[in-house]
């Protein structure tokens, strides 16, 4: 709601002005003002309604009716906390504010959990072997293995679609017309989809150079074959306010040294650490691209992903890391596989 200075209210004015405030307002709630335009509470029809009955006045002010204590997001909230305000209140308008409690604009609920379609490109890279996966794979391309009830690359695409990113290109290779088979043009999953076909190995980022449309804005690149809740607004949205060319998604990874390390000073021992922990970050296998990377691809030619980031940044242009601390599995061994089947229903509720 834009218009959000047409329900406001300052907690001096009258009970009668803010009736007209009300009755004139579309979300049916006025939001109270201090002195210094800072958001102090609300007020509805049910608190003047009760106010009345208790014998003030229509010129009576509002100072002692309205509710005190507002549930009030801020400006820098993601919409998912923002939803969780509402409906743990059970409140159908949430109030944004900026740092200093000044009114922004105020949120529906109803608006916040609709989504909003967008028109960025994912690129899905499903051309792999999967022969760590034999004899699982023989038969069947590792993205169509089901994981819980469905293939994970269905649970990938629906991951995209829940918020709003419909427009799916499909990378091709091995047993690709089970695929599309099983896909085909995407309508029966609510999404749009294309496919492009490697007849060699390309790469990761090889592959890229067959989309025969360009995408004219920031898009996603992903391997088909892993599991993850990642938030793909947030990292879209860093991806832009980053201004970054490039962006890669990693994943903390730990390793313990089964033995004790020695340091040393020439031949003096100057400390021992039991087994310690290395952590490291690794490549998550999600990428968020803009468009000047096609740029460094080269044509029908293999060319993979840390290549495409080593080049980019000899040229000096911006690429950064997006920490993923949500779940994520990569369903490389059998063993990632078994592990993503007993952790499947816990992580995506289905």
């Amino acid at each position: 709601m834009n218009n959000c200075k047409d329900v406001t209210v300052h907690k001096e004015q009258s009970i009668k002005e803010a009736l007209e405030v009300i009755d004139k307002g579309a979300i049916r709630i006025a939001i109270v003002l201090d002195e210094k335009d800072k958001v102090v509470g609300t007020l509805t029809d049910g608190d003047i309604r009760r106010g009345l009955l208790s014998g003030l006045s229509l010129d009576s002010t509002i100072d002692n009716l309205y509710f005190k204590e507002p549930t009030l997001a801020n400006v820098n909230d993601s919409k998912e906390l923002i939803v969780q305000k509402a409906i743990s209140k059970q409140i159908y308008q949430i109030p944004i504010v900026d740092d200093e409690g000044k009114l922004v604009k105020i949120e529906e609920l109803a608006n916040l959990l609709k989504t909003n379609t967008r028109s960025n490109k994912v690129v899905l890279m499903a051309g792999g072997l999967g022969t760590r996966l034999r004899p699982l794979t023989e038969d069947i391309p590792k993205p169509l293995l089901k994981v819980g009830n469905k293939p994970i690359l269905e649970t990938i695409i629906e991951n995209f679609a829940k918020y709003g990113f419909v427009n799916i290109v499909i990378s091709v290779n091995y047993k690709a017309d089970m695929i599309k088979e099983y896909f085909g043009d995407g309508s029966k999953f609510g999404v749009n989809i294309e496919y492009i076909e490697e007849t060699k190995r390309l790469g990761t980022a090889g592959a890229l150079s067959l989309i025969k449309d360009r995408p004219q804005e920031p898009f996603f690149v992903m391997n088909a074959d892993l599991l993850t809740n990642v938030n793909f607004t947030h990292l879209l949205d860093f991806h832009t306010y980053e201004n970054s060319v490039a962006t890669m998604c990693v994943r903390e990874y730990d390793y313990q040294v089964p033995y004790g390390v020695i340091e040393t000073d020439g031949s003096n021992i100057t400390s021992i650490k039991e087994k310690p922990v290395q952590k490291f970050f690794v490549n998550a296998g999600i990428y968020a691209l803009s468009p000047q990377v096609f740029e460094y691809i080269p044509k029908n030619e293999f060319y993979d992903m840390p290549t495409l980031f080593e080049d980019i940044i000899k040229e000096k242009l911006k690429t950064i890391s997006f920490p993923v601390h949500e779940y994520w599995l990569d369903i490389g061994r059998m063993s990632d596989f078994e592990q993503a089947q007993s952790e499947y229903f816990g992580v995506f509720n289905e």
